[in-house]
């Protein structure tokens, strides 16, 4: 494994600094590959499912063969099925049955077109040799669910949609630094970068570039998107190209889907009905597979092991995982989350009363024993963490927990770090403070019992050092909705400490680590739609995001992604704590063609999806 990885590695080296192909006909690493690693000899044939026999695309299982109904289940609800207003998995996924990007990412870190003939390489001239621009050509028999023809005018416009300011567009990151994007035909889309861009793939590629049609949202560019009634029908209603279209749908309930019969792949998909309900929890998704068989797919099962070890001798269904960079973590809220503040609450501009303090931050990161919560509450669905960045190339596996740091718990080292800091117990009541000012944390999740587990850990450890920690769990539907209204989501982050798990969306760390740069913070002139929910702001950092957008030698790269990591380690604005598997869900055990990637949508190939 590491010497593929490592051939990868030189290929992208050899590529980007001659600016001609170098890898011959090796194949590509299995794991995440550097995006500067750009394909020299991609071809137009998505890779194959894992599992997908030859039988389930020829003549004899046709569109619609699968007559019953497909389950899926998400514990947390779906409230909105425009990608480029959500802030939720959920969202993203449920939208992906109906919208489509450019390209995916494929399970083994390569991209594969989509809504493209091809992937754009600098061998087949569509990356221009100095990195300034990729010109994507699209499928010329696509067309919309409604019938109407796919053309280059509504990548243009998906462009302008998610440029504009005032959109608050989630996925904004994805079209930074952009010059121009130009429909030089009907199938033919030029994106002209602002300077040589190392990861021509940045955009419009997963579930981050989802192609929004023109004649649909044309009218809902800027403050419209969110607020105009019209607009806010089609967030809920997207005309998509996806092989289903929407039938009806819930927010916050269940999303139910037909088969899009415009869809541009023969025979497919399989499967006459999809159901994708939210709600409930993690264990009782699990056992909705693998005990009662009432669903054919369950999201997410973060449950203990010992609870998914029980479960899996029924028989009923398997785990599928998936390699990726996710990381469950705590993150520190830079701002004062105070409700006393009013409409100041959270601004960037209100610090808080103790967690500016790098010294408390610390203290309280050195407190958390990663390892036994991982061991006993993750098994293997994940690993103890001190990085943030847990793929390769940039580390190797063996280094995301006490490889490059030392981050076993100390308490004592902790609670000399406060007393260092000035927060001592000045009343005897066992709570730190100073100033006037007590230690007491309010730590938000989501429900999930297992995150509950996580919670008591944490504050145990805390307790040890005298702050004071309240715990509060949030619904799901709630935690992760994107309304601009809802107080208790992860964007306004009205707490003190929040814990959720995330991670980069592309093999590239790019757009990853920048949404811990100043111009990302989530405040009320934004909607609350930034991506730096912690508030946090350092120039240096700032500076280092600027230099790895433009950087195009890989090794350098690489040390710039390092370089950023552990800023954010050390300067303690989040506390890593298990690297997750990017996918950890449970399928029906008739259920065939799922392959999972950890670098798009889990529902990024459901058009492959069939019953044995």
């Amino acid at each position: 494994m590491k010497h593929r990885h490592l051939w990868s590695w030189l290929c992208g080296m050899i590529l980007v600094m001659f600016l001609m192909a170098g890898c011959g006909s090796t194949p590509p690493a299995a794991g995440p590959t550097d995006a500067t690693d750009i394909p020299t000899d991609a071809t137009d044939t998505p890779a194959e499912t894992a599992d997908t026999p030859a039988e389930a695309t020829d003549s004899s299982n046709q569109r619609g063969d699968a007559s019953d109904t497909l389950r899926i289940l998400y514990w947390q609800a779906p409230t909105i099925l425009n990608p480029h207003l959500a802030s939720g998995t959920k969202d993203y996924d449920a939208a992906r049955l109906i919208l489509e990007p450019l390209a995916t990412i494929t399970p083994d870190g390569t991209p594969a077109p989509v809504l493209a003939a091809e992937i754009p390489t600098v061998d087949n001239g569509g990356v221009a040799e100095d990195l300034s621009s990729v010109t994507w050509t699209l499928k010329p028999d696509v067309v919309w669910s409604d019938g109407a023809p796919f053309t280059a005018a509504d990548v243009v416009f998906t462009y302008e949609y998610c440029s504009t300011e005032a959109t608050a567009c989630t996925n904004a990151a994805s079209f930074d630094n952009i010059a121009s994007v130009e429909a030089i035909d009907d199938y033919t889309v030029q994106i002209t970068w602002e300077m040589p861009n190392p990861n021509p793939y940045q955009t419009f590629v997963t579930r981050l570039g989802v192609i929004l049609q023109k004649a649909q949202f044309e009218n809902c560019v800027g403050e419209a998107a969110a607020a105009d009634a019209a607009c806010q029908e089609a967030n809920l209603a997207p005309i998509g190209t996806g092989p289903y279209k929407l039938r009806e749908f819930k927010p916050g309930d269940v999303v139910t889907y037909d088969i899009n019969e415009n869809y541009r792949e023969s025979g497919k998909p399989f499967f006459k009905e999809v159901q994708f309900k939210g709600g409930g929890d993690a264990p009782s998704a699990a056992r909705a597979v693998f005990q009662t068989g009432d669903v054919d797919y369950a999201w997410n099962l973060q449950v203990e092991a010992a609870v998914i070890n029980q479960l899996l001798r029924g028989g009923r269904g398997e785990l599928i995982t998936a390699q990726g960079g996710n990381v469950e973590r705590l993150l520190f809220n830079f701002a004062n989350p105070d409700p006393a503040l009013g409409d100041a609450r959270g601004e960037p501009d209100q610090p808080h009363p103790f967690l500016t303090d790098v010294n408390v931050r610390k203290a309280l990161a050195l407190a958390v024993d990663r390892q036994v919560m991982a061991e006993q509450l993750y098994g293997p669905a994940g690993d103890p963490t001190c990085e943030i960045i847990v793929s390769e190339p940039y580390i190797s596996l063996d280094q995301i927990y006490g490889g490059r740091r030392d981050c076993s718990a100390n308490i004592e080292e902790a609670n000399r770090l406060l007393d260092q800091a000035g927060w001592i117990d000045s009343d005897g009541d066992g709570i730190r403070d100073k100033d006037g000012v007590k230690m007491s944390i309010l730590y938000q999740t989501s429900v999930n019992s297992l995150r509950q587990k996580e919670q008591e850990l944490v504050k145990q450890a805390w307790d040890q050092l005298g702050v004071e920690t309240e715990l509060k769990s949030v619904d799901a539907g709630v935690f992760f909705d994107s309304a601009a209204g809802n107080l208790d989501n992860i964007a306004h982050f009205f707490a003190d400490v929040q814990m959720f798990t995330n991670g980069s969306e592309q093999t590239d760390q790019t757009n990853y680590l920048c949404q811990w740069t100043t111009g990302e913070i989530a405040q009320r002139s934004t909607e609350w739609r930034g991506n730096n929910q912690a508030r946090y702001s350092n120039p240096d950092y700032d500076a280092l995001c600027d230099q790895l957008r433009t950087e195009s030698d890989p090794e350098a790269r690489a040390d710039l992604v390092m370089q950023m990591n552990d800023i954010l380690i050390e300067d303690a604005v989040i506390v890593p704590l298990v690297a997750r598997k990017s996918v950890f869900s449970g399928i029906a055990s008739d259920l065939k063609g799922v392959n999972p990637s950890g670098w798009d949508s889990e529902m990024w190939n459901i058009a492959d999806w069939y019953r044995e």
